[in-house]
């Protein structure tokens, strides 16, 4: 991961998928250090984290994570979930973040030199194309070492940089928390307690 010390960078933190890649991984992600590595390298500028929340439930798996998150100098984008009952019967719950970041990552653009985006969704890569254009690098953060990989492979040669989450691991990571709970949005998982909590 090349960054340059007067580079102004922003993290673009895709929340399901990113916990959904470290779980397939075997672990869960330090927010704390995750700031720390990309502030000591370049000028950070911000740090988005993206996720739906689930607005009449009494209690979201998630809400800890956010407040933390909130507090500890992420820009938190929320937005409620959409419940649909499918072709089958079945009640589903529904959050998807992809617009809400495409617009950040746009606004941002003219602001940044480099554009760190945490996610391995396809649909992605004409936003890094389209900033790419305005002469701003993009290093996309996934893996392909699960199976199957979490990243796209339009995403990631559409990238500058493609950076194995696994090589931030040492890092970044910290051990799974035995009080996770699935989240009702088709399985993504998100932690109970406050991440990077010493």
């Amino acid at each position: 991961m090349k960054f340059y010390p007067t580079e102004r960078i922003a993290l673009f933190i895709d929340g399901s998928n990113l916990y959904a890649t470290a779980r397939a991984l075997g672990f869960d992600i330090d927010y704390k250090s995750l700031m720390k590595q990309f502030a000591a390298d370049a000028q950070l500028v911000r740090a988005f984290y993206y996720t739906a929340l689930v607005d009449d439930q009494e209690y979201s798996p998630i809400r800890p994570l956010v407040d933390w998150l909130d507090y500890n100098g992420y820009t938190i984008v929320t937005k409620p979930t959409k419940e649909f009952t499918d072709a089958a019967g079945r009640r589903k719950i529904k959050g998807n973040m992809d617009i809400e970041l495409a617009i950040d990552v746009m606004e941002m653009a003219e602001h940044l030199d480099h554009i760190v985006l945490f996610s391995g969704d396809g649909d992605f890569r004409r936003l890094v194309e389209a900033v790419q254009r305005k002469g701003v690098r993009v290093t996309v953060i996934s893996t392909i070492k699960s199976n199957p990989p979490m990243i796209a492979d339009e995403l990631r040669r559409q990238a500058d940089a493609f950076v194995e989450l696994t090589s931030l691991q040492e890092k970044v990571a910290r051990p799974i928390q035995p009080s996770t709970r699935i989240d009702q949005d088709g399985g993504d998982l998100y932690e109970d307690d406050y991440p990077g909590e010493e």
